[in-house]
């Protein structure tokens, strides 16, 4: 079967191909049958086996120059496909704060699949915070016009009802982008059940939202956009 390179971490080893079946493989440098340059884009031919590629060797592209030859810094970056359709030495454009928290709150609301960089968290965590407290404000006041402040009144009602409901409203969002950080270091999002844990558990969930993001393909999915992962290691050619 014909693919193409998503990722190969040339020190560790072992890489990701996307097949013409639309299908992710893993491979490992043991199956490789060539040792010549592999890198993302790099045109491939391999055996599947399950989830795994077999026999991987690059091919000639259809312009008949060899595929994965290390290129220049003035040559033409390599067409890819797939879901990380972008070259190794670039970055799709990253969104702002304010979109990561938009975004968190309508197509990743209870998104628990797939990644999130250290700015997507922080961003949903900057917003939310202003929101509760613009509405902690707001209910403050109401309870003030409505006289709910005074020492004979039935209490400040108002201002434990509209931050709970905002509390209820994001907790999904915000327990989601929580699970997708930790995808992102490479942690399962079970992990997050620490927080069970009494006075360290917050504390260890908080450090796990500071660790930068995997350079590479995880189990969870691509590097998140925004992140300029470098190209593979290739050695220089020996004159």
């Amino acid at each position: 079967m014909r693919g193409e390179v998503l990722h190969y971490d040339l020190e560790q080893g072992f890489g990701f191909i996307t097949g013409a079946d639309g299908a992710r493989y893993s491979f490992a440098r043991e199956d490789l049958r060539r040792d010549s340059p592999i890198g993302r884009g790099t045109p491939v031919e391999f055996q599947p086996s399950g989830g795994q590629a077999r026999s991987v060797f690059a091919i000639r592209a259809q312009t008949g120059q060899q595929a994965a030859e290390p290129s220049g810094p003035a040559a033409a970056p390599p067409a890819h496909f797939g879901r990380n359709a972008v070259p190794a030495h670039s970055a799709a454009p990253a969104l702002g704060l304010w979109s990561y928290f938009t975004r968190g709150m309508t197509a990743n609301y209870v998104n628990f699949r797939d990644r999130a960089r250290r700015k997507e968290y922080w961003g949903f965590v900057l917003f939310w915070t202003i929101a509760a407290i613009v509405l902690c404000v707001a209910g403050f006041a109401v309870d003030a016009a409505l006289g709910r402040l005074q020492p004979n009144s039935d209490g400040p009602i108002v201002v434990i009802i509209i931050p709970a409901l905002w509390i209820l409203a994001t907790f999904l969002p915000g327990l989601a982008v929580t699970i997708r950080r930790q995808h992102d270091i490479g942690l399962s999002g079970w992990f997050y059940l620490l927080m069970l844990l009494p006075y360290v558990g917050g504390l260890i969930i908080f450090v796990f939202t500071l660790i930068p993001s995997q350079m590479h393909e995880n189990k969870w999915g691509a590097v998140p956009e925004g992140i300029a992962v470098p190209p593979p290691y290739q050695p220089a050619p020996k004159a």
